[in-house]
Parts: structure tokens; C-alpha cells; sequence
């Protein structure tokens, strides 16, 4: 006979093996939620009345979060962005800036793979546009293989932590937390962890300095200052499509989703002004609709918004409406914003199946005391907090050598998140205990990347890498970088402050001496005239 207390372990036993044989996801949760779900109604544990949670949930949490809404307009992003020519430019010019250091490619890879992080947001782009165009070069220069490979697929899996992240942005919705602070907290950890990654270089540079040569003086193409010209013509507008999506959605000036629509129209035109098409007349346009942009944020800083401020950003909204009419009149553009469009919808699908089957897993597993279960289970760790920390870590990483990120983040994080909550909170406060729990596991789920053999990063890279490129290459060259990750997630387990430096610290007020005083008017007597007779 199954008693209550089994069902628990049976449901997530019965998961896992689902999920071995191979069936997708999606379905695999909502077969095993509802098949459990009609067992505990036939032995008792609850009525059928219990399941119509399962839509309520469906249409009242997940079809109508707007959050949500952000994923496929940074998925459009993505797509439109990996393909532009962008990275080709920015790898090319950095390529030549650091070529003759020790190392200077890796360098390269690496600054280039932070900087596409933090405006794609996708790893299969970064991976296979970054192998295509620099795997070759290194090859040529002489550079270690496992390096060459490993140092590639790292530097795509570094986009999974730098904002706007799809990753953050999930973690935020699972854990009830805001998208802004998700980001915040993600900026210490990304920033650290390509200073060790660059660390890495430097010492292998030292050690076996064969491994990493430096470029000779006659292969550089371009120096002086046609060279830093090129550089900036790919971090400049770079780093202005990064302040409109993540620098207006910090200072509150716009939601998640807006700043992902705003992220998506400046894909757009990024990729117009990248191509070779894109004629003189067009960036006077450009540059008039820069200075009317420009004009109309000195006006709104130093005085209130007046007509100038509304006709300057009018002439801003002309000229990326002209812009983006041009992209959708260029043959090769138009293509990449239908590719932009179906790679969008079939993500966006993705998530919306998994999201619906992890309801009806999540709301079955409740209704059998899983979280009673799953309490119980964590709180009795040994070593308390660290014991709690180091085993959820321990348990993610070989989970994800199975599971995408996106089936953890919606099947285990709603599980533990309230658990996460309860023990972290006295460590570094109620605010940020789940802000430091989602950056923590998001630096940890960026291995699922790189796990020989499941890791997608290292089929990208065994796809599109030259036949002379070894498979046994491409794993051993993972297993440093996977190194260096998690030594990252020791150093925010120990150091919370990498995580919690950024956010706003709560307000420590004592409510028993809070005194609201409210000034007393004195009102003119009322006159209501002679009495009546």
C-alpha cells in the first residue's frame, strides 16, 4: 500500500527515470504530474476538485505573465545580432589590438564573448559565430588545441551570466524577485569571472608560453588609429544598445519588457549600420536621429519636458522607423529577421510547453506534501547554512549534465526557492537571500555548457570546428573552464558580497518609534445663519 509520505519520493524518482529514457520534457512532467495526480485521487489523498488548480495556474501564472513577455523579444535580439556581422567586426579589431600579447587572441575571445553577452543573450550564437571566425586564426598562430576549444566554449557560456541573461530573467520570475536586482546581482560574479578567465591566460602564458604565441608584426592588417577606429565602431554602438536595454530598466525608466522591445528594435539597427548596403544617406539619418536623441536628454536633465524635448525624440522615432525600413528593404536583412522571427517563436513555444508541464508536476507534488517532504529533507543537511549551499550545488551540477537550464530553472528552483529563503535569509537578509540563491546557481548552471558529453556548448563547437579538431580535444579543453567556474561559485558562496555589494541595502527602521504628526488647521467657525423659526 503507498502511504502519503511515498509519494513524494516515488513522484520525483519516477521524473528522473522519464527523463532517462529520453521523452521530451514538456510532456514528460505533465504525463508524470497528472498520472500521480489521478494515483492520489484513486488512493485518496485528495479529490478531483484539487486539479482544477492545474489550469487556474496555467492561465492566471504562466499565459498571462508579463514577465514572461520579455524572453522573446531578447531572443529576437539574439538572433538578429549573431548573425549581423557584429561579432565578426569586434573579433577581428581585437584580435589585431592584443594579437602580439602572449595570449592576446584568447583576449580577444574572451572580451568579445563579455561583450556579446551582455547584448545576444544567446550561447549557440556566441559559440559557433566565435569558432567560426577565430578557430581558424588560432590555429594558424600555433595555439594549444585544447585551449583553442576550450577557451571558445567558455567564452559562449559567459553570456548565460551577463545581463540581460534569458537565464536572469527566468530566475527572477521563478523566485518571485525583480529582473533589476537579478541584474545587479549578476554584475560582480560576470565581471569576476572573466577576470579568471583571463587570469588562466596570463598564467598559461608564463608557464608554457608555446601554448598561447603571440601574433608576429607582419600579420597585423591594420594599425594606429585606423585600428582603435574599428574597435570603436564595434563597442560604441555596442555599448549603447547595452545602456538602452539594461541601463534603462536599472534606473526604473522602463520594465523588463520594454527595455526587451527597445533591445530588439536597436538589433535591428545595429545590423543595418553593420552591412554593406547601408548607404551614406542612411547614417546622415543616423546621426541626425543620434543628435536629436542627444538634445532632447540635456533638456530632460536640465529642465522638465517642454516641446523641443517631445520634437527631438520625434525625430529619433523617424529616424529608426527609417532605419528598420531600409533593414526590411535589404534582401540579406529581410532573411535575418525572418530567421530572427522563427528561431523567437520556437523558444518562445519551448518554454511556454515546459512551463505547463511543470504545473501540472508542481501543483500534483504540492497536493502530496512534496514540500513537506523536500523541507524536511534540506533543513536536516549537516552543516547547516554551507551543508545546504554545497549540497543544492553538488545536486544542480550533476543535474544538469541531463537537464537544460531552463527544465531546472522551472521544475527544481519553485521546490526550493521557499526552502532557499528560510535558510539564507539570516546569512545576508530576507531582500537578498534569493538574489544571492539565483546568481549563485545561474554561475553554477553555466557548466551544464560545458559537461563532456551532454554539453551543448561542446556539440556547437564539434559542429562547425575543422575535421584535424579531435572530439577528445574539445572535451579535455572544457575541463579547466569548468574549473574555473566553479571555483566562481565558491567564491560567491563565500564572499556574499559579490552578489549583494550592488543592491540597495533595506531601510532598518524601528516602527515603535516612528511618529506620524499632522499639523492641526484652524478652521473659520461655521456660520449657519439665523435659526429658523
Amino acid at each position: 500500500m503507498i502511504t502519503l509520505e511515498m509519494m513524494p519520493p516515488l513522484m520525483f524518482g519516477g521524473l528522473v527515470l522519464a527523463m532517462l529514457i529520453g521523452f521530451p520534457v514538456a510532456f514528460t512532467l505533465a504525463a508524470v504530474g497528472l498520472s500521480f495526480g489521478f494515483l492520489a485521487i484513486h488512493l485518496g489523498f485528495f479529490d478531483l476538485n484539487f486539479l482544477q488548480a492545474i489550469p487556474g495556474r496555467v492561465f492566471g501564472s504562466v499565459l498571462s505573465n508579463e514577465l514572461l513577455l520579455a524572453i522573446p523579444f531578447f531572443t529576437f535580439m539574439g538572433a538578429i545580432l549573431e548573425r549581423c556581422g557584429l561579432a565578426e567586426d569586434m573579433l577581428d579589431s581585437m584580435g589585431q589590438l592584443f594579437g602580439p600579447v602572449r595570449g592576446g587572441l584568447g583576449y580577444s575571445v574572451i572580451i568579445v564573448g563579455f561583450i556579446l553577452g551582455a547584448i545576444t543573450g544567446t550561447v549557440a550564437a556566441q559559440v559557433i559565430a566565435m569558432a567560426l571566425i577565430s578557430m581558424p586564426v588560432m590555429i594558424r598562430y600555433g595555439y594549444n588545441m585544447r585551449y583553442i576549444t576550450g577557451v571558445l566554449a567558455a567564452s559562449g557560456t559567459i553570456t548565460q551570466l551577463v545581463p540581460p541573461s534569458l537565464v536572469l530573467i527566468v530566475l527572477a520570475d521563478q523566485l518571485g524577485k525583480s529582473v533589476g536586482d537579478m541584474y545587479l546581482g549578476a554584475w560582480g560574479p560576470s565581471v569576476f569571472q572573466i577576470m579568471l578567465f583571463a587570469g588562466y591566460t596570463f598564467i598559461l602564458g608564463l608557464i608554457k608560453p608555446d601554448h598561447v604565441p603571440p601574433v608576429p608584426m607582419e600579420a597585423r592588417t591594420l594599425t594606429g588609429w585606423a585600428l582603435w577606429k574599428k574597435c570603436l565602431m564595434g563597442i560604441i554602438p555596442s555599448a549603447v544598445l547595452i545602456f538602452v536595454v539594461l541601463g534603462t530598466m536599472m534606473m526604473g525608466l522602463a520594465t523588463p519588457t520594454e527595455a526587451g522591445a527597445m533591445g530588439a528594435v536597436g538589433a535591428i539597427v545595429l545590423a543595418a549600420i553593420h552591412h554593406k548596403d547601408f548607404t551614406s544617406n542612411d547614417r546622415k539619418v543616423l546621426i541626425i536621429g543620434v543628435i536629436a536623441a542627444g538634445i532632447g536628454t540635456i533638456i530632460a536633465m536640465l529642465f522638465s519636458e517642454n516641446l523641443i524635448f517631445k520634437l527631438a525624440f520625434a525625430v529619433t522615432y523617424l529616424a529608426v522607423a527609417w532605419i528598420c525600413f531600409q533593414a526590411a528593404r535589404i534582401p540579406d536583412l529581410r532573411d535575418l529577421i525572418k530567421q530572427g522571427y522563427e528561431s523567437t517563436m520556437r523558444l518562445t513555444c519551448m518554454v511556454t510547453f515546459i512551463l505547463i508541464g511543470s504545473t501540472c508536476f508542481s501543483v500534483v507534488f504540492l497536493g502530496v506534501s512534496g514540500g513537506v517532504w523536500l523541507e524536511h529533507l534540506l533543513t536536516s543537511l549537516p552543516g547547516g547554512v554551507w551543508g545546504f549551499l554545497i549540497f543544492i550545488n553538488l545536486f544542480i551540477f550533476f543535474l544538469a549534465f541531463f537537464l537544460d537550464f531552463f527544465e531546472i530553472a522551472f521544475i527544481i528552483l519553485p521546490m526550493i526557492a521557499p526552502i532557499a529563503q528560510k535558510i539564507l535569509a539570516p546569512v545576508v537578509g530576507a531582500d537578498a537571500a534569493l538574489i544571492w540563491f539565483g546568481v549563485m546557481l545561474c554561475v553554477n548552471m553555466q557548466t551544464s555548457f560545458l559537461h563532456p558529453p551532454f554539453g551543448f556548448a561542446l556539440f556547437y563547437l564539434r559542429g562547425v570546428a575543422p575535421k584535424e579538431v579531435k572530439s577528445s580535444d574539445i572535451y579535455w579543453g572544457a575541463m579547466p573552464w569548468i574549473g574555473l567556474q566553479m571555483i566562481m561559485v565558491l567564491l560567491v558562496i563565500i564572499f556574499p558580497s559579490v552578489v549583494t555589494g550592488l543592491l540597495d541595502k533595506p531601510l532598518n527602521v524601528d516602527l515603535d518609534k516612528v511618529k506620524i504628526e499632522v499639523p492641526q488647521i484652524e478652521l473659520p467657525p461655521l456660520d449657519l445663519g439665523p435659526p429658523q423659526k
